[in-house]
């Protein structure tokens, strides 16, 4: 996976296009279960491997997990989504399928957003 700024925002941009086209109810497996947010996403560095699996420190959305939470089996669900700190873990437990996509949705638009003024700013000091 990528790791620079550019390249995060490649990423990011490539899985809200995937969460809008309804990628995670459309998916190849689907009608096998619930789809997870990232992880069943071409975002995932393991995304379709079935055998010796990456470690998700390889992944650019580590980026976006605190530090605290990196060890955790399944790091990217530990990703704050919003001000009160909901994440894909705790959305799975008390939200609905839309309520979900809806906040993963909201986090990716404003941490592209946040990237692309980030990088502006950059370019022009």
């Amino acid at each position: 996976m990528p790791k620079d700024k550019a390249d995060v925002l490649e990423v990011l941009r490539t899985e809200l296009n995937f969460l809008e086209m309804g990628g995670y109810s459309l998916g190849r497996w689907a009608s096998f279960g619930p789809q997870y947010i990232f992880e069943d996403s071409p975002t995932c560095i393991n995304y379709d491997q079935t055998e010796n699996p990456s470690p998700c420190t390889g992944c650019v959305l580590m980026h976006f997990v605190p530090p605290e939470r990196r060890s955790e089996t399944i790091p990217c669900r530990h990703i704050p989504l919003n001000a009160s700190g909901a994440t894909l873990d705790s959305l799975y437990r008390y939200s609905d399928r839309r309520a979900v996509e809806e906040a993963v949705g909201n986090w990716l638009r404003s941490t592209i957003d946040r990237l692309e003024k980030q990088r502006t700013a950059s370019s022009l000091g």
